[in-house]
């Protein structure tokens, strides 16, 4: 690659000044044109350095370069700082979720954006803020920015293969494994698709791909997140994740319970682009207790009605469990039967639920209904007649709730 050590430079500068002069930095090169300011003369270093790095024979030295940054440890680092380096400007490399994976350099101006797919997924973006003279270099950075991307993905699959083995002995409750959860605060997280696979063996094959994609997005998150490469890494090794009767699942040290369930969500639509349901547990710390994680996060995953939601186990309805098991079908039934007496096609059924999740006045609920107040008091009136009970008794509003609750669940 050529560098400013090797340029002898003629400098074109807006006042009409040259100078033909050898010089080794950008500092040099201010040095010798002092009449001129510094910043006009790092613009004309810069451009005459991007019309010879890009030069159709200096390209297949540029390309090596960008080669070499891919065997880098951390490839997306390296591509980003090669990047700002060569061209004086910013480099960022992004998730598919938006995250900041990778960058260096300072801004310049309005950066350029490239979209990075692979067989038709959305794998992440590249941004490049540098000189006009540089922006021809954006469609070679942005293959070798979607290289690397899809070498970290490769990483990811490596890490995961080798985590999965323990997650599943954590899960199954295995005290072999207890040992890498000693004093770690940690939570497990359940997510599954929102729309029921196709029949078929190519169906199910693609469903399995895509909650293994699905996975891969988790601990791509929980990995990426994490600023600073020996931090990543060594958090990484408490990231663990597998796939589990067509459910995706991760355990992870957590330290912001909801931030980091609100970012997963985020990550696993974006990342997707489905609907995609997420169960998160409480907080867990200490060996032992990873099947009782799971098992709460399945319970808020099952809770998660919304195609497109998550529920996190400390924050979903503390009934789930009764109105969800079947044990309240005899209350129900005895309920549906009683209003099934009206004959009313249902409209005293529907105030009777308005009125249960009403706080307000009769006279509010009844503008809500698009009732007058006497017709509302008089639905009500049937209804406790039917019921045989007043809706002033809390035991029998109790029951009401429980019944309504399970009929919904």
């Amino acid at each position: 690659m050529p560098n400013l050590t090797q340029l002898r430079v003629s400098l074109h500068l807006p006042n009409g000044k040259q100078g033909q002069k050898t010089f080794g930095t950008l500092e040099e090169a201010a040095a010798l044109l002092p009449a001129v300011s510094a910043k006009q003369v790092q613009e004309a270093a810069l451009g005459l350095l991007a019309q010879e790095a890009l030069a159709p024979a200096a390209l297949p030295a540029l390309l090596s370069a960008l080669r070499e940054s891919m065997l880098h440890v951390r490839p997306e680092q390296e591509l980003t700082a090669l990047l700002a380096r060569l061209t004086g400007g910013r480099a960022e490399i992004r998730a598919s979720w938006g995250d900041v994976v990778a960058c260096a350099g300072l801004p310049t101006g309005e950066p350029l954006s490239l979209r990075l797919m692979h067989g038709g997924r959305h794998v992440g973006a590249l941004l490049l803020d540098v000189p006009a003279q540089w922006q021809a270099i954006l469609p070679i950075a942005a293959e070798y920015a979607l290289l690397a991307r899809l070498q970290s993905a490769a990483a990811g699959a490596a890490r995961r293969r080798v985590g999965e083995r323990t997650l599943d002995a954590l899960l199954l409750g295995n005290g072999s494994e207890n040992a890498v959860l000693d004093g770690e605060s940690y939570a497990v997280a359940v997510a599954a698709f929102s729309s029921e696979s196709a029949p078929g063996v190519r169906a199910r094959t693609a469903r399995a791909a895509a909650l293994d994609v699905l996975a891969a997005v988790g601990e791509g998150y929980f990995f990426e997140r994490t600023p600073g490469p020996e931090l990543a890494s060594e958090r990484a090794g408490l990231v663990y994740c597998t796939v589990q009767d067509n459910r995706a699942v991760w355990l992870w040290p957590t330290h912001e319970l909801e931030r980091e369930s609100v970012g997963l969500h985020a990550a696993l639509t974006a990342s997707t682009a489905q609907d995609v349901r997420l169960g998160v547990s409480g907080r867990h710390v200490g060996a032992g207790t990873a099947r009782a994680a799971l098992n709460e996060a399945r319970q808020a995953l099952a809770a998660t009605r919304e195609t497109r939601g998550f529920t996190l186990f400390h924050s979903m309805d503390a009934l789930y469990a009764l109105l969800s098991g079947g044990a309240l079908g005899t209350l129900k039934a005895q309920i549906r039967a009683r209003l099934a007496v009206l004959d009313d096609d249902g409209r005293i059924e529907t105030t009777l639920r308005a009125y249960l999740t009403h706080t307000g006045s009769l006279s509010l609920l009844a503008m809500r209904q698009n009732l007058h107040v006497n017709t509302l008091r008089y639905r009500l009136r049937r209804a406790e007649e039917v019921l045989g009970g007043s809706l002033s008794d809390p035991q029998l509003l109790a029951r009401l709730y429980l019944a309504f609750g399970a009929e919904e669940g």
